[in-house]
């Protein structure tokens, strides 16, 4: 149980829930990812066995540190959240991150790609077929498992399909609804990929791993139904093309665009698989779909039971079945020379004297638009005018996470359908800071989804008036900035 186990894109959807139960086992684990801070929200640096390293393998990085002492390594990445040129991104990950293994002592690889068809073609399922040859190329032995859709909270996949069910009354759906696959639960997945670390090969082996059904997409819609309480209505439309579909999934959907386009390629193929061999090497009991979906519906809340909400009791009473998994988000990044204490001395103010920085009038009307529709956000709280605290009331906010001169975020309190909140995150990169002040919105349903795109116009330029107004107070100078908005 001495193995050093290196977990690269440990922020991803398997990656997040396989570390935590590596280290339960007592394996060392360092675990990578793009954000430093988004690992650290995890909440993995109480564990003793986990190191967390920032890791983006499109830079020019030296490997050979991340690598010295590991056994065995998880590589879990992939480039669809990046936008149309994800193929070309993933493709380079993987050159440079097996050219750094052909140098290294590491025992084998585990590579978590997607099935692959027998018949048609996708752009996504080519790139995960390329990144295993490419990893083979490094001369380590490489252990290659092929899923399909994995069935648990946050599976984008199958995400994209639970929107669906809870969003629309009647699915006016593409026609790769009727396309057919093989679902593996998530729990099921993780149990092969944990059993593979007791087993050395020599060579390389590459393993379908599916659930016990083969079933469309339209059938798992309509078992989704039934477990969520909706009536699925599914109208099939040949005219909806993938690439009408994937702009259509943005209003439907609340799984990040870049990521839902990429997967349309895939979800129009056949990709039912047989997983005998890997049953007989490691058997287990495969959950049904029925069975993954129940458990997975089980599971919700822990969407807010974590750090990333501070596992705020407000937060836990509010959050409702059926919000989307994927949060919306828009937000506003800058440069600035002033010291973070200078910035975290004038974000402590917000809601006192300067109000909210900016456009303080939209700040009020949306206020008594909320008094209007029965809420309290008209009635002011500030239990200090220059300070704020873990659990402070601010107006209609509440502190849910703070750390000096680094971050705060504020629990959305207002009448709406969904759940969000507001972070403030200054960064101390050495020459410069970066202030950031990003909003957060886990839609309920269609109508989550239209009230976020019914504040986008807000959003497109409010946030980059605060940031810089911010700067402005502080008497700095502020620097080239980015807007986001998904």
């Amino acid at each position: 149980m001495s193995k050093t186990i290196l977990v690269v894109g440990a922020s991803g959807y398997v990656g997040s829930h396989l570390v935590p139960a590596l280290a339960s086992s007592g394996y060392q684990v360092k675990a990578t990812g793009r954000n430093l801070d988004l690992l650290r929200k995890r909440g993995w640096t109480e564990l003793p066995n986990v190191s967390l390293v920032e890791l983006d393998l499109n830079q020019t990085t030296d490997l050979e540190p991340l690598l010295a002492d590991v056994d065995v390594v998880f590589f879990l990445v992939h480039g669809m959240n990046h936008g149309h040129d994800f193929i070309d991104i993933e493709i380079d990950a993987a050159r440079n991150f097996s050219t750094a293994l052909r140098r290294s002592t590491v025992q084998r690889v585990i590579y978590l790609g997607a099935l692959q068809a027998k018949q048609g073609h996708s752009k996504h399922l080519a790139a995960r077929k390329a990144t295993g040859e490419i990893l083979r190329d490094s001369g380590i032995p490489v252990t290659e498992l092929r899923a399909g859709i994995i069935v648990g909270p946050g599976s984008a996949a199958f995400e994209v399909m639970r929107d669906f069910v809870f969003h629309l009354p009647v699915m006016i759906a593409p026609k790769w609804v009727k396309s057919r696959n093989a679902p593996i639960a998530l729990r099921n997945l993780l149990y092969y990929l944990q059993e593979l670390l007791h087993f050395t090969p020599c060579r390389h082996q590459i393993f379908d791993v599916t659930g016990p059904e083969i079933l469309t997409y339209a059938d798992q819609m309509r078992i989704l139904g039934k477990y969520a309480g909706k009536q699925v209505r599914i109208v099939p439309l040949a005219l909806l093309t993938p690439t009408i579909a994937a702009y259509w999934l943005k209003f439907i959907t609340s799984v990040p665009t870049n990521i839902a386009r990429a997967l349309i390629g895939g979800l129009q193929l056949d990709l039912a698989a047989n997983s005998s061999a890997i049953q007989s090497l490691i058997p287990q009991t495969l959950l049904s779909y029925d069975e993954a979906v129940q458990e997975c519906l089980g599971h919700e809340s822990e969407v807010v039971r974590n750090e990333i909400w501070g596992f705020d009791p407000d937060a836990l009473a509010r959050w409702q079945p059926g919000y989307g998994y994927y949060p919306k988000q828009a937000g506003y990044t800058l440069k600035t020379n002033a010291t973070p204490e200078q910035l975290w001395q004038q974000i402590q103010q917000l809601g006192g004297e300067p109000g909210y920085f900016y456009a303080n009038a939209l700040w009020r009307l949306r206020e008594w638009l909320d008094y209007a529709a029965g809420g309290e956000a008209l009635n002011r709280y500030r239990r200090d005018p220059d300070s704020l605290a873990l659990g402070d009331r601010l107006d209609s906010w509440k502190v849910i996470n703070l750390e000096p001169n680094r971050f705060l975020s504020l629990l959305f309190g207002m009448k709406a359908p969904g759940l969000g909140r507001l972070e403030f995150t200054i960064r101390d990169l050495g020459e410069y800071r970066e202030l950031d002040i990003r909003a957060w919105w886990h839609p309920a349903g269609f109508a989550g989804l239209m009230y976020w795109f019914a504040m986008m116009p807000a959003h497109l330029f409010i946030f980059k008036g605060m940031t810089h107004a911010i700067v402005k107070r502080c008497q700095a100078d502020a620097r080239e900035g980015k807007s986001v908005t998904e």
